[in-house]
């Protein structure tokens, strides 16, 4: 499990759950290495900021990372971590390796508009 102060996804049925019930959902796949834990401390600082998206992490080396693993919008990802933006259940932006505030805000307010 990662230590962060975000929810976890843990198992599929989990995932397909978050996906059905939310119309925005941000998940961010990865380990506690230096490209992911500032992407987890972003969506930790912003998250109040849009209660219209539910933000989770996954670790990257459970078997329920595969669901993200296997986009295939992430067919060609190298870096940690995966981020992944999904709008009624469908990927609409996936995003490799760290990312700094900026870029994350400008991603949500491009696709989740309140």
């Amino acid at each position: 499990m990662l230590n962060t102060n975000l929810k976890h996804v843990e198992s599929r049925e989990e995932i397909e759950e978050l996906l059905k019930d939310n119309a925005n959902v941000m998940i961010c796949c990865g380990r506690m290495g230096s490209m992911c834990v500032p992407v987890y401390a972003i969506m930790e600082k912003i998250g109040p900021k849009y209660p219209h998206v539910e933000m989770r992490d996954v670790d990257f080396d459970i078997s329920v990372a595969s669901f993200i693993k296997n986009l295939p919008e992430c067919s060609l990802f190298r870096g940690l971590p995966f981020t992944i933006y999904f709008k009624n259940s469908k990927v609409v932006k996936a995003t490799t390796s760290i990312q700094n505030e900026e870029q994350i805000v400008s991603i949500l307010n491009d696709i989740f508009v309140d």
